[in-house]
């Protein structure tokens, strides 16, 4: 039998980003199991590419799934990611 999760607990269940740089009128959209990324500057899309690329990378190396990760260790990803 798997563990219960507490009831109360916050889940993430996926990772929106939204640039909003985008002057050449491109329509930019990326989908990954744990992101939703849209719109930017080409530059702009691509520095979110690899962010959420890094991030699910980490997730991994945890042997870990997103809704399984509390928000604190989901922000320490993402700052890790951004290399921050």
């Amino acid at each position: 039998m798997g563990q219960k999760k507490p009831k109360n607990r916050p889940e993430v269940l996926g990772l929106l980003g939204i640039g909003l740089d985008n002057e050449d009128g491109h329509q930019r959209i990326t989908r990954s199991n744990e992101f939703l990324l849209v719109g930017g500057s080409e530059d702009t899309h691509e520095l979110m590419q690899d962010v959420a690329i890094r991030f699910e990378e980490s997730l991994k190396e945890r042997g870990k799934r997103l809704r399984d990760v509390d928000p604190d260790e989901v922000a320490e990803l993402l700052n890790k990611a951004r290399g921050r």
